[in-house]
């Protein structure tokens, strides 16, 4: 029997130390599931692991593609799910590591079956959004799928602030005819291995500390360079995140970098909270304090893994 080690939890709570002890333990490599890391001119700000941690334990899907590329989550479920076979042969515990709850579940469940959307129709609905913003769009699934529309007012509506799954939704929209949610809940395929998932949690007090320290970290290892290289390609998707978005605003002038730094904590701080809310939605992770020691972790997986 395989076993796939997932580890999910918020930013900055210690996800890639816990991936490497039980990577180590099991004689098995990582599979990245942080849909920035994988990008190799974002490094700073999309808390890469170390020279150090990367060494101490064979990591996939960091680093990979370029921000010039086009990757979504349905890239990486085929790619991800192509490797773990592969690891598998070698070793029947493999882990899982990293915060983006979609990607997560597309590697555990399966995503619903899209399909193909033209160019010409991407390009409509990015210039849509680009001239008219995020309101047109939200006005626009609000006529196309009004029953979504609905659910995510009263379940998700963060989703409904986000431009690229805005954009995602009135593609299939636009594309096909048919509501977005009409392609929702399909029958999955099989997964050839039994998930395993582990969840680090912190008092938010003590979470939201770790980001503001973290943030100052970043900040001291060259962010703000890091950025300004960025900065001419700022427009691309892969760079309308947290961290570089603040400190584009500050390049482009229209806030200082005090505030610019602020905003990073106070929206990195509201991206930890969205997913906490996605990773406890599930009742199948075994959560543990983020101080909870590994030797515990690893011999209450151990007790189930049969090797």
């Amino acid at each position: 029997m395989n076993y796939l080690i997932t580890i999910i939890g918020p930013t900055a709570i210690g996800k890639t130390s816990l991936s490497i002890a039980l990577a180590q333990h099991f004689g098995c490599e990582i599979i990245s599931c942080d849909s920035r890391q994988f990008f190799k001119e974002m490094t700073i700000g999309t808390a890469v692991p170390n020279v150090d941690e990367l060494a101490a334990a064979t990591h996939h899907f960091i680093h990979n593609k370029s921000i010039l590329e086009d990757y979504n989550v349905g890239d990486f479920e085929r790619d991800a799910l192509a490797k773990i076979e592969e690891l598998f042969r070698k070793n029947n515990v493999q882990i899982m590591v990293g915060g983006s709850g979609l990607y997560v579940d597309a590697v555990l469940k399966g995503l619903d079956s899209f399909p193909e959307i033209e160019e010409a129709i991407r390009k409509k609905v990015r210039t849509n959004y680009e001239e008219k913003g995020i309101a047109f769009l939200q006005q626009q699934l609000q006529d196309l799928d009004s029953n979504y529309f609905k659910k995510l007012t009263k379940e998700n509506p963060q989703t409904l602030e986000n431009p690229h799954r805005m954009m995602r939704f009135l593609e299939v929209c636009v594309a096909t005819g048919k509501p977005y949610s009409s392609f929702l809940n399909q029958q999955k395929k099989e997964r050839n291995f039994t998930p395993m998932i582990i969840g680090l949690e912190a008092e938010r007090s003590i979470m939201y500390d770790r980001i503001n320290q973290r943030v100052d970290i970043m900040m001291r290892e060259g962010l703000l360079e890091e950025a300004k290289t960025l900065f001419p390609n700022k427009q691309l998707n892969a760079l309308q995140t947290v961290g570089y978005s603040e400190l584009f605003n500050y390049l482009e002038g229209t806030i200082s970098l005090d505030f610019a730094v602020d905003e990073i904590k106070k929206n990195t701080r509201r991206f930890a909270k969205r997913q906490m809310t996605w990773f406890k939605r599930p009742d199948t992770v075994v959560w543990y304090d983020y101080l909870t020691n590994r030797k515990e972790i690893i011999d209450n997986l151990q007790l189930i893994i049969k090797r």
